[in-house]
């Protein structure tokens, strides 16, 4: 297979995760349905999106969203501030993600925590960087 095919498709995948987080701030700050359901957080019963702590973790999912996007911005335009970019945007999507473990779809808590767990296993480790040059090129 193509190397720069692999590199567009990981990219890609990279970039739609990023844009995925909007769902959890739309969700917290607007009426716009995001699948989601009025379940409330792992931590307490009283606590959904809707309240304040649920609308702090919707700029949580902004942040995330951001990051994610800057990351792939600095991949293509090959900058060593990727890799760590990338890493600080998937513990800030795990952050963002787990305590909604019961609001979130299935499907989209799942895809989501595992493009999180294999950026933070491919990247973090020393070798992460040869990874990022790989993907920067």
């Amino acid at each position: 297979m193509d190397n720069n095919l692999v590199r567009w498709a990981i990219l890609i995948v990279l970039l739609a995760h990023g844009v995925g987080h909007v769902m959890g701030f739309l969700a917290a700050w607007t009426n716009v349905p995001m699948g989601f359901t009025d379940r409330p957080w792992v931590l307490s019963s009283t606590v959904t999106l809707e309240s304040a702590v649920g609308r702090a973790f919707g700029l949580l999912w902004l942040v995330a969203l951001v990051a994610f996007l800057g990351g792939v911005y600095g991949l293509i335009g090959h900058q060593d501030w990727a890799r760590t970019l990338l890493i600080a945007a998937a513990f800030i999507s795990l952050v963002a993600i787990l305590p909604w473990w019961n609001t979130v779809t299935a499907g989209s808590r799942l895809g989501a925590v595992l493009v999180d767990v294999v950026v933070i296993a491919a990247l973090l480790p020393p070798w992460g960087v040869q990874i990022v040059q790989s993907l920067s090129q």
